[in-house]
């Protein structure tokens, strides 16, 4: 059954102070509130950039902690033995909102230099029947704010508002079936009125789509599809007799961006299913391992392009699209979508159309292609005739060749975790993973279907020290500007300031680097993995940088014998705030 819609709030002692409700000429202008941190990637753009200076690579070396706070949410469910932190804090005039892995929310007072719990608002999520289907942890990426309510996810895929300053839930709705193997991991993203959501479930055979709700009705508005359905733009492009696109994956779990000046959200969709069976599905499998521009409105599909067509190595293209804006040829401005693919190749595309710009590789392996056509930006291995690619066909799983090893291997160059763009700079920052590994493959067929279990068509296996590194881009040539190798893989992300980046590492360390060279300026070890991006804001006219520490998600599970010095690691929930 599914679980139970039940919500509690538990209020504690402190200063408070009503806030603004936040609307949407707020969220339109959030860079102007320089202060706050409004959207899940700052802004619509999803640039993760702050202006904030006060805390600047001449004086960041005095970074120390200001205060911490323990939340919870680190027990297990499920098949997880424990829950992680991923998610972003959004803070508004001083109030700061989190989430742990389970949804729990918590607000806390910012002021006067410490923190103070407001309020906890636990949705009482169940955790066996959630984590069971919950593909890669028990994980929430954060809310988002909207009038005086908090929105945020579940992992048993509601959508829960909750008042702002009182912590008692408002009202809730079932958006995603976990009894169909559907949850929600990520953060909503609120668009005029609406509150857009995403799902995760492709390693168990669901079908894949974005859908809104209006706010003010709590209704669904749309819901689209990333598998297109019979007689819909794209379906011919599942070749199969079986009907694999009932089961073909797509899911959408990461936080998409949004153009108000085309009124278009672009959103990435993840990989196929069966994950490494691609001959269980011959065809280009849209529209899976795109990136996708909608109407706000309507949910309708204006343009789509796809990276890895009819992919058997599970690269998903879920990562967010940066929206920025280049000097193009004859004083033209290019508007780009720019993503970094977990095939471990970086694109730009224009986010009007979808065509391609340029592309191209920020890992230092890449072994399953031999590089991108530059006209239209697939691997030049692809033949549109074939119902199923081989790729380089020596290391590209299938049913003839059932054991592999790919580079990037299948957790990808770039996983989930954000990058940031520097804007002044024209700096892209990318969180990378330098890995390889072992696939085996196993023939699916549609009697293996079923619902709430894995549908991968094989698995992957570990066979060499995976590292990692954040590597800086060119926007206006398309070229790798700079790299900082990192001893294990980047699985927090990234956040951008004028002269400054900071990342985190699965091994507990926080690092500020410089923005122009990389060079490393600054380190604290937290003592815990981190696993969630960082973020910046001020109050009480003085800068804050914080981010989430406790370790979840896939890694310790499937992928810790790439990297044996992290077993070490504990699990944990912690916020860390720093300030000079």
């Amino acid at each position: 059954m599914l679980a139970a819609a039940v919500a509690s709030a538990a209020t504690f002692a402190g200063s408070f102070a009503l806030a603004d409700d936040v609307n949407q000429d707020r969220l339109l202008n959030a860079d102007k509130e320089a202060g706050n941190w409004l959207h899940h990637h700052k802004n619509y753009s999803a640039t993760r950039f702050s202006s904030l200076a006060d805390i600047n690579k001449d004086n960041v070396k005095n970074l120390k902690v200001a205060w911490t706070m323990h939340l919870g949410g680190v027990e297990g469910g499920g098949i997880w033995g424990h829950g992680g932190l991923e998610g972003t804090p959004i803070v508004e005039n001083g109030f700061m909102y989190v989430t742990d892995g389970w949804g729990s929310v918590y607000k806390i007072d910012a002021h006067g230099g410490k923190g103070v719990l407001v309020w906890k608002m636990d949705p009482k999520t169940d955790h066996d029947w959630a984590g069971a289907v919950a593909c890669c942890g028990v994980d929430n990426r954060g809310v988002a704010l909207w009038n005086n309510l908090v929105i945020s996810h579940t992992l048993d895929g509601r959508l829960i508002a909750t008042n702002k300053e009182t912590g008692q839930v408002a009202w809730q709705r079932q958006v995603a079936n976990p009894d169909k193997g559907e949850v929600i991991t990520g953060a909503p993203l609120i668009v005029k009125d609406k509150a857009i959501s995403g799902v995760a479930g492709a390693e168990y055979g669901i079908r894949g789509w974005i859908a809104a709700t209006d706010l003010n009705s709590q209704k669904e508005v749309w819901r689209t599809h990333t598998i297109p359905g019979k007689d819909e733009p794209g379906h011919e492009t599942w070749k199969d007799d079986k009907n694999a696109k009932a089961s073909g994956g797509g899911s959408t779990w990461v936080t998409g961006s949004f153009d108000p000046s085309t009124n278009t959200i672009v959103w990435g969709v993840g990989n196929p299913g069966p994950d490494w069976d691609n001959e269980y599905r011959p065809g280009d499998n849209l529209y899976t391992d795109s990136s996708l521009g909608l109407d706000a409105d309507t949910g309708k599909i204006k343009w789509h392009y796809q990276h890895t067509p009819n992919d058997p190595y599970d690269y998903d293209s879920v990562a967010e699209n940066v929206l920025v804006d280049v000097p193009g040829p004859n004083n033209s401005t290019l508007k780009l979508a720019l993503e970094a693919d977990r095939n471990g190749f970086a694109y730009a595309i224009d986010r009007n159309s979808g065509k391609f710009i340029w592309g191209l590789p920020f890992v230092k392996k890449v072994t399953w292609t031999k590089g991108l056509d530059p006209e239209s930006g697939k691997p030049v291995e692809y033949d549109p005739k074939q119902g199923v690619q081989k790729y380089n066909a020596s290391v590209t799983p299938s049913r003839t060749n059932k054991e592999t090893d790919i580079c990037p291997g299948n957790m990808g160059g770039k996983n989930w975790p954000p990058t940031a763009y520097n804007p002044n700079l024209k700096l892209w920052y990318i969180p990378v993973i330098e890995s390889c590994n072992h696939i085996k493959v196993e023939e699916m067929t549609p009697d293996k279907v079923k619902a709430r279990e894995f549908f991968t068509g094989g698995g992957p296996s570990q066979n060499v020290k995976i590292t990692g590194s954040v590597t800086a881009i060119d926007v206006t040539t398309g070229k790798v500007a700079g790299k900082a190798e990192t001893q294990f893989p980047n699985l927090g992300g990234i956040l951008a300031t004028p002269d400054l980046v900071f990342s985190g590492q699965p091994s507990g360390e926080v690092i500020a680097y410089d923005a122009k060279s990389l060079q490393q300026l600054w380190q604290f070890n937290t003592g815990g993995g981190v696993n969630a991006p960082p973020m910046t804001f001020s109050v009480d006219g003085k800068q804050y940088i914080a981010i989430l520490v406790g370790l979840g998600g896939a890694w310790d599970k499937w992928f810790i014998d790439a990297t044996p010095e992290l077993k070490r690691m504990q699990p944990g929930s912690m916020l860390y705030v720093f300030a000079l």
